[in-house]
C-alpha cells in the first residue's frame, strides 16, 4: 500500500470518523480529475494535493 493511502487511513482512524479510503489506479479516472502528477489525494471528489505526500495532520484538516 502506498504512503498516501496509509496516511489517509491513519487520519480517518485518528479522527474517529467513517470514511472510505480507496486507491485509484485507472488512468482514465485519474485524468478525469485533472491530476497531472501522482500521488494525489481527493476528498469528496475534490483534489486536495497532487505530486506530493501530505502529512497526516494536513489530511485530518481536509477531512474535518
Amino acid at each position: 500500500m502506498c504512503q498516501i493511502t496509509e496516511r489517509a487511513k491513519q487520519a480517518v482512524k485518528e479522527l474517529g470518523i467513517s470514511a472510505e479510503v480507496s486507491k485509484v489506479l485507472d488512468l482514465e479516472t485519474i485524468t478525469n480529475y485533472g491530476v497531472l502528477a501522482l500521488p494525489a489525494l481527493a476528498v469528496d471528489g475534490v483534489i486536495k494535493i497532487a505530486g506530493n505526500i501530505p502529512k497526516v495532520d494536513e489530511i485530518k484538516e481536509w477531512l474535518k
